[in-house]
């Protein structure tokens, strides 16, 4: 069984959501993002979504677009994060996701990137620029080897939920508000309709990300999804691993 789904099946066994945490690989170095996840792992996340560092990354806010320049100006290379990731699995069977933009598979070969992720223990993908109509050689691809396409829906998806959804495994990535990423004092979005209208085509769990950024927060979405997404509140505290701990340790408690 692929690790997200046991991940999945496992909380809702246990009448738990998920913690998702997000990084940026590369920031502010390999050696740190290797231990970094085994720092959030210990902590109680569920899933480590793991972004690979993009020149022109249309989703990211300015603290994630930040930590990716600064890995890429320390010469960061896509074969890194595969390195990265086995290294990883020497120590740890906690569910990865690589979060990718599509130039970035397309330039090394979407056979060889599926296979080579695949290979070094991934379980899933977040490819945010893949557009709709494009998707089916990739998705033929990732199921191929047993992965999954994690989609990426918004507030204003609607009916186009229905397509989004159609051949994605793993969750659903439930964009909270439009624009980019970055923490956010509060969600304009009404959640309990949009994750509503989210579970009227699919299955899938539901897990909210963009702009999470405190334990209160957590605990007022939880209620309407099966897991959270934090990314930038993670990356503001990355120079301080015993910071990111207890922070990760706290949104954890929060969806107790």
């Amino acid at each position: 069984m692929n690790r997200i789904d046991r991940v999945f099946m496992d909380l809702r066994n246990k009448g738990q959501k998920a913690l998702i945490a997000y990084i940026t690989a590369g920031y502010p170095d390999i050696d740190a993002t290797v231990e970094l996840v085994h720092t959030i792992s210990d902590a109680g996340a569920d899933i480590v979504e793991i972004g690979i560092p993009y020149s022109d990354p249309l989703a990211d806010g300015p603290v994630l677009q930040r930590a990716a320049s600064k890995a890429l100006e320390k010469g960061f290379k896509v074969c890194d994060v595969f390195d990265a990731v086995r290294r990883i699995r020497e120590r740890s069977d906690i569910a990865l996701v690589f979060l990718v933009y599509f130039n970035t598979v397309f330039r090394y070969g979407v056979e060889s990137f599926i296979k080579d992720s695949k290979d070094a223990g991934i379980d899933g993908f977040i490819i945010p620029d893949l557009p709709l109509e494009e998707r089916s050689e990739a998705n033929g691809v990732i199921k191929r080897y047993g992965l999954h396409h994690i989609p990426l829906v918004a507030p204003t998806s609607h009916e186009r939920i229905k397509e989004i959804v159609k051949e994605a495994g793993g969750f659903v990535y439930c964009v909270s508000t439009t624009g980019v990423t970055g923490e956010r004092d509060k969600l304009d979005t009404d959640m309990a309709a949009y994750m509503e209208e989210v579970k009227r085509f699919t299955d899938l769990p539901r897990a909210i990300g963009f702009g999470i950024s405190s334990p209160e927060m957590v605990m007022s979405l939880k209620h309407h999804c099966e897991g959270v997404i934090v990314g930038s509140a993670i990356a503001r505290l990355i120079d301080d691993p015993s910071s990111v701990k207890d922070f990760v340790k706290s949104i954890k408690k929060a969806l107790e």
